[in-house]
């Protein structure tokens, strides 16, 4: 059973890590049944950030382009990106430094908070028609609105906030182009997966998982890599037709069923 549950987890998480609906939220909100109704998950934060990692190779190939072009007439982009990474490596950090860190760790997990914050991520969704964007290449972007646009990734540390909604809303808002803010956003997701990846990997390494076969791990990863790079392309495709905002009528609605359902 927990096979099948995750690759499950997988492909949910490879069509929503990249449509602006909340990979996390999804996750949380997935195993939360499989908890009520299946097999319970005794590591989910592992489940988590291994199928992260799958999606988090789909951008490194999707984009493999653009991350070369860091070497060369893109090398100002590396700055951009680091600063833009600083507030979720800071709100990692802190959270792990923290006394209330394991109850920080444990509320990232509830399908409740993941129901609230779906209806957010569905506000940000409908503020975007209001971002037409502008001319702007990531290249172009000052230090201090890619500093804007890193705050909206570290918001999505929450379950329901959806990253690449946020932070392509932010990069609108900071006058990004459209393809320019899908580009910033995901490259600016390679270090905030990546570090969370590689922290949980050599945990998995020292200890091995509590429950989870490396198996079943291994698979999840390759069919998130595999259903993101789809999910991707869909995306970057809806995103220059102007539709973004149309997942807004999908996260809000399940916000409020995953509230109801976790109240009753």
């Amino acid at each position: 059973m927990i096979w099948l549950q995750i690759v499950i987890l997988a492909v949910i998480q490879g069509i929503a890590e990249f449509l602006p609906i909340s990979s996390s939220g999804h996750v949380v909100v997935g195993q939360e049944i499989f908890d009520q109704f299946g097999t319970k998950m005794d590591d989910k934060l592992t489940v988590n950030i291994v199928l992260h990692v799958g999606t988090l190779l789909a951008i490194l190939i999707f984009y493999w382009r653009r991350i070369w072009m860091l070497l060369g007439q893109d090398r100002r982009v590396i700055g951009l990106l680091a600063v833009g990474s600083l507030p979720a490596g800071l709100a990692f950090v802190g959270m792990k430094a923290s006394p209330w860190g394991d109850a920080a760790e444990s509320a990232l997990e509830q399908a409740l908070v993941a129901g609230f914050m779906f209806p957010v991520t569905g506000l940000l969704l409908l503020w975007a028609p209001r971002c037409h964007g502008g001319e702007t290449t990531c290249r172009e972007l000052s230090y201090g609105r890619a500093l804007i646009i890193g705050a909206f990734q570290a918001f999505a540390i929450l379950p329901g906030i959806s990253r690449s909604g946020a932070t392509i809303v932010a990069g609108l808002g900071c006058g990004l182009r459209r393809e320019e803010a899908a580009a910033f956003s995901f490259l600016l997701a390679i270090p905030a997966i990546g570090g969370g990846g590689f922290w949980k990997t050599i945990q998995l390494v020292k200890e091995g998982p509590e429950s989870t076969p490396l198996g079943a791990l291994a698979l999840g990863a390759l069919l998130s890599l595999v259903v993101g790079l789809i999910s991707l392309w869909w995306l970057v495709g809806w995103l220059k037709q102007g539709r973004f905002h149309y997942f807004a009528w999908w996260v809000i609605p399940l916000g409020v069923a995953v509230i109801l359902w976790q109240l009753s």
